[in-house]
């Protein structure tokens, strides 16, 4: 089983672990050209305050509360046996990054009260409905992912794996979903989308049911390999993402 918030070192399929550094100094890189992107002004007398409290802020916190989970626990995971290739990790981490910054590409209210950057078109209305609805779908799957994390234990891993001792675990969460936290993860871009009503969700969902849908199809096939007839009876008895829907 696999997560997608970015995690610390992990082993490849020979036993040696990946330094996490690279990754550091990538997501520093990362986060800062965001950051500037999303706070910059285009000119000094037409700044406009920055909001570190809002409903895009609250989702943006939780998102970096999960990574930062992820982080502490990945060290905890047990030793791969096989792993995807790093070019198919690659594009996975690509697209669900780029998500991420269309997820919160600025718009006028987030992160300031204007925004000095391209703009794109609103295709919901305006509601404080969809806006508590996206903080509630938010904390609900984050906590949904965390869950399913936790249940999951030493079988983790943030790339398509099969681990030493691999178990097929079917408890908590995974007694009806068998793939929780993408559930979760999906959710967590859900949420801003409803919030910010802007054509930027649409695309960033886009990516990530593109993302996640070419990675189910990954971990099923090794999955059923590793475990066989038991995997596929754990498959009629579940749903892959939502229950009685996907």
């Amino acid at each position: 089983m696999t997560t997608d918030p970015t995690h610390a070192a992990a082993p490849t399929a020979g036993g040696k672990p990946r330094s996490p550094w690279r990754r550091v100094l990538y997501a520093a890189v990362f986060g800062a050209l965001v950051g500037y992107l999303m706070v910059r002004k285009t000119n000094p007398q037409d700044a406009s305050p920055f909001i570190p409290f809002s409903p895009m802020a609250f989702c943006c916190y939780l998102w970096i509360a999960l990574s930062l989970y992820w982080t502490a626990v990945s060290k905890r995971a047990s030793m791969a046996k096989s792993s995807e290739s790093s070019s198919s990790r690659l594009l996975h981490v690509v697209m669900i990054n780029a998500a991420f910054v269309l997820t919160f590409w600025p718009f006028p209210g987030w992160p300031n009260v204007r925004a000095h950057l391209f703009v794109f078109p609103r295709v919901l209305p305006e509601s404080p409905i969809l806006t508590w609805l996206g903080v509630l779908l938010q904390v609900f799957c984050f906590l949904l992912a965390l869950w399913s994390r936790m249940t999951l234990g030493r079988n983790w891993s943030g790339e398509v794996t099969t681990k030493v001792d691999h178990q097929l675990v079917r408890e908590g969460p995974y007694r009806r979903i068998r793939h929780p936290i993408y559930t979760g993860a999906i959710g967590m871009y859900l949420g801003p989308f409803l919030i910010a009503g802007r054509l930027q969700g649409v695309l960033a969902l886009a990516l990530i049911a593109i993302a996640y849908t070419r990675k189910i199809r990954m971990e099923e096939q090794v999955l059923s390999r590793e475990f066989g007839p038991a995997y596929d009876d754990y498959r009629r008895q579940s749903w892959a993402v939502i229950p009685g829907i996907i």
